[in-house]
């Protein structure tokens, strides 16, 4: 059974450390800890029953309680799931680089590498443009490139 333990917000990783630690020293089955980055004040406990959860979060720092309703298994695989996307991005078009040190800056296609997903571009409201190899997923296209009409 799965269960939604609150934490301090911004404490996870220390409060998801905490339980593993404690949870080895216990007799009780707990399974496994989930600290999930897009969960901000909670951590997810895999334990065989909702007692062996609250002994496991009993007096200790940081840990508010837990919800009171346990997660199905379905409710799991779909906070776990990876949604992935492909953009079929092309010589022209304009990008714009949603992490890594461009955050935020647009550019344009110059070659595209399929086989590695890399893409040299060249940043757009720069003085001296230089061209950049970057991977695909680190861009998304904000126009595309105007197709010539014969």
């Amino acid at each position: 059974m799965y269960f939604v333990v609150k934490v301090t917000s911004g404490q996870e990783k220390i409060a998801g450390s905490i339980l593993q630690n404690k949870s080895s020293k216990m007799s009780e089955q707990i399974f496994s800890i989930l600290v999930l980055s897009g969960m901000k004040g909670y951590v997810i406990v895999e334990a065989e029953n909702e007692i062996a959860c609250t002994n496991l979060i009993a007096n200790e720092h940081n840990i508010k309680g837990m919800l009171k309703k346990a997660l199905t298994q379905e409710e799991i695989d779909k906070i776990l799931e990876v949604k992935t996307f492909k953009q079929n991005i092309e010589k022209g078009d304009m990008i714009e680089f949603i992490n890594g040190p461009f955050k935020g800056y647009k550019a344009k296609v110059l070659k595209i590498d399929e086989q590695k997903s890399d893409l040299t571009v060249e940043l757009m409201d720069v003085v001296v443009p230089i061209p950049i190899t970057t991977k695909s997923s680190s861009a998304k296209i904000i126009q595309k490139a105007k197709k010539l009409e014969e």
